[in-house]
């Protein structure tokens, strides 16, 4: 029995984007004004967030914390998903390295989707959505995977002549974040 697809997922640990010591400066005037506040994005599920830190707490950017559901030490509450939109200019300039942190570390995830993606239409394969990624490329991939599953990134540079294949996913996923794509293959859709 897995998970039903409209079920609600939680993300355990994010990683920071942006501290913001005396909170938004949109915020007013008000008990929010000078809340510390910290904008972040999901291990799992690249969720953006927006959480209130708990006094005498500082966070770095790439700083990763437990955001889940009890025991929160340096959180005190998760204020909600945010859009690519309401991200600070620093979050929206540290965002593409936290996500290629983050493919890294994942990176039998990853390297999976390369064994295991498959054509999304007629015409169009979820690989060419990579950036870089075109017909030759693809089937390159295709052709290299049907010998031997890929087990690594590095084994993908090598077989399939891609560069930096976290790089790209990185990319991806922060194109299908900003909601300049019309296909999402990273990350969910709300």
């Amino acid at each position: 029995m897995g998970i039903s697809p409209t079920a609600k997922r939680y993300e355990d640990y994010a990683l920071v984007l942006d501290f913001l010591p005396y909170g938004r400066p949109s915020a007013g005037r008000g008990r929010h004004a000078s809340m510390p506040i910290a904008q972040l994005i999901g291990e799992a599920f690249f969720t953006l967030l927006e959480a209130e830190v708990k006094k005498g707490f500082t966070l770095s950017p790439h700083e990763r914390i437990y955001v889940g559901k009890d025991g929160r030490d340096k959180i005190s509450r998760i204020m909600g998903r945010i859009g690519y939109r309401e991200l600070t200019a620093s979050a929206k300039a540290e965002l593409e390295s936290v996500v290629e942190e983050l493919v890294r570390g994942q990176e039998g995830r990853f390297v999976g989707f390369f064994n295991e993606a498959q054509a999304i239409t007629p015409r169009m394969h979820a690989l060419e959505l990579l950036p870089g990624i075109g017909k030759k490329t693809m089937w390159q991939i295709i052709n290299e995977r049907e010998k031997t599953p890929f087990k690594s990134f590095k084994d993908i540079q090598d077989r399939a002549g891609i560069p930096d294949p976290a790089r790209l996913i990185a990319k991806r996923i922060v194109e299908e974040l900003s909601g300049e794509s019309k296909y999402r293959i990273f990350v969910r859709a709300d």
